[in-house]
């Protein structure tokens, strides 16, 4: 998210920015230096160990130290489990999950030394289901019990973990997603009470870093959902399904 970039650089910090998007990448770099910030630009695939690891040891050459890491790449799929290709579930597991494990293994004995902080980006299909989506909430659910986790590893070292759970943001992860067979999607996402701008959402995530904050519900409809889907999950499977469903025709 460039707004967390952004948010970040104009409180002093230099950043280090890995995308596997060479040309997205530059854009971003050359407008935070534009800004006067300190910038490292890393071109990487998350999803590849050896890069993330390769990442870090840029960023300690350049700045020689890591103070924090945000994870926030994503992928999505639209599509009922019936008519997904298991390898499309499986490329929204490497993204999101497995590329979170990838650079924060890589980052944690850096971050430890500087008593730092770790950031995952997740969603309310992290603690709640979402229909057409079953890779894409296994993989934030995974997100949840990794970083829950390894929280209570790294606390006592002083290290923060948060774990962020938007509902919709506008960013291009909903124009991004692919349908079954791995094609993109074509029309727009059903949304539920409206779309969050980045820079309202990075600002909260800044803050809730800053407070050493656990759990971040950043937005109305993401604290409406935690709480419906915990006091009452049926009618909160119920209403989503309602409210999502007329996106796939063959739904029963």
């Amino acid at each position: 998210m460039p707004a967390l970039c952004r948010r970040y650089a104009a409180a002093g910090a230099r950043i280090a920015a890995l995308d596997i998007d060479a040309e997205t990448l530059d854009v971003l770099v050359a407008e935070l230096r534009a800004s006067g910030a300190e910038v490292l630009a890393i071109e990487g695939d998350i999803t590849d160990a050896k890069d993330c690891e390769k990442a870090v040891a840029r960023t300690l050459a350049q700045f020689g130290v890591l103070d924090g890491l945000i994870n926030n790449a994503g992928v999505s799929h639209r599509s009922l489990l019936q008519d997904t290709d298991p390898e499309v579930i499986r490329l929204v597991m490497e993204v999101n999950f497995f590329g979170a494990v990838n650079l924060t293994q890589a980052a944690l004995a850096p971050i430890v030394v500087r008593r730092g902080f770790i950031v995952a980006i997740s969603s309310v299909a992290g603690f709640a289901p979402l229909t057409g989506r079953t890779g894409y909430a296994a993989s934030k659910h995974a997100l949840h019990g990794f970083f829950d986790s390894l929280r209570s590893e790294v606390e006592g070292a002083g290290v923060g973990v948060t774990v962020v759970c938007p509902s919709f943001i506008r960013t291009g992860i909903g124009a991004a997603a692919t349908d079954g067979g791995g094609a993109p999607v074509s029309g727009p996402r059903i949304t539920t009470g409206g779309e969050s701008s980045p820079e309202e959402i990075a600002d909260r995530i800044f803050l809730a870093v800053a407070a050493g904050r656990a759990l971040l519900l950043p937005d109305t409809t993401s604290r409406m959902a935690w709480w419906l889907s915990r006091l009452a999950p049926g009618l909160y499977a119920r209403t989503m399904k309602r409210r999502v469903g007329s996106e796939f025709p063959g739904l029963p």
